[in-house]
């Protein structure tokens, strides 16, 4: 799967591949570790040593299809729509609705048979919104059950055509694997994945989809370390790239070169809210 887009802004997200021995095949030569769930030996984050930047509670919904002047738009800014559901306007009828202080990002199948699902991006085409360089960022969701379903929480640089983009993929969730989830780091260039590292995540089974969990990630100029409920459960070699200002996403997407026919018929992400911090070290 391939984002499509305009310019040379091509990102693709996460692993992926027609089949099961493609996606092996990609990951392993790039470096895929298997690493466990929460490990005790590791002091979990203090969020105390933090200070909050950007705090989206969903007691309302600030999101209009491409801006400008909303807290978020419906589309990648790239205007690049991925996997097997098309992101969807906004609207009285759309796929992404707040209640309670809780998203619910909604996939379903159009009366033409395709489906149609829901993702936020924090920066518009236009590059405004907002971004941050380097620091913590976490999302508080609950994941839909289904073969088929691909919930992600993410970031990405717009930059320049011609740019070394970053992307980091804090959780990508494949529906048709109740045990693991992936976290990813790429860097691209004239649409092209120049560095991929990734690692599998074990979880207990249908722990993703009982309830709700955090899902963050560090961003800093040695280390990218990803946390499930704020422990440490891997950590890979950043690069300087990586310290560019980026957006956050968030999305319910189908496929990710899985099949798709198992998907319920809705699906619900929900989302309680999404955060970024900064260090109290930090200028």
């Amino acid at each position: 799967m391939t984002h499509s887009a305009s310019g040379d802004i091509v990102f693709r997200r996460g692993i992926i591949g027609a089949a099961l021995l493609a996606m092996l095949v990609a990951v392993l030569a790039v470096g895929w570790q298997r690493v466990s769930g929460a490990s005790p030996a590791t002091p979990p984050l203090n969020i105390a040593d933090y200070r909050l930047t950007f705090a989206e509670e969903f007691d309302s919904l600030d999101l209009s299809a491409w801006g400008p002047g909303t807290r978020w738009i419906a589309h990648t800014p790239w205007k690049g729509d991925f996997g097997d559901a098309r992101f969807l306007d906004p609207g009285p009828n759309g796929p992404a609705q707040a209640s309670g202080g809780v998203l619910s990002i909604t996939m379903r199948r159009g009366a033409d048979g395709k489906w149609g699902s829901g993702l936020l991006a924090s920066v518009d085409p236009a590059g405004k919104g907002f971004t941050q360089s380097g620091g913590y960022f976490e999302m508080r969701a609950q994941f839909p059950e289904g073969a088929g379903v691909w919930p992600a929480f993410w970031l990405a640089s717009l930059g320049a055509p011609g740019d070394l983009k970053p992307e980091v993929d804090a959780v990508e969730y494949y529906g048709q694997d109740n045990k693991n989830y992936y976290v990813n780091l790429h860097l691209w260039q004239n649409g092209k994945d120049l560095y991929q590292r990734s690692a599998r995540v074990a979880i207990t089974p249908g722990m993703a989809t009982s309830g709700f969990h955090l899902y963050g990630v560090s961003v800093a100029g040695d280390f990218v370390t990803f946390y499930l409920d704020r422990q440490q459960v891997a950590q890979i070699a950043s690069r300087p790239e990586f310290m560019q200002p980026m957006m956050m996403l968030a999305n319910l997407a189908a496929g990710g070169g899985w099949p798709i026919g198992g998907i319920p018929d809705p699906s619900t992400m929900q989302i309680d809210y999404i955060r970024a911090y900064q260090p109290n070290s930090a200028g």
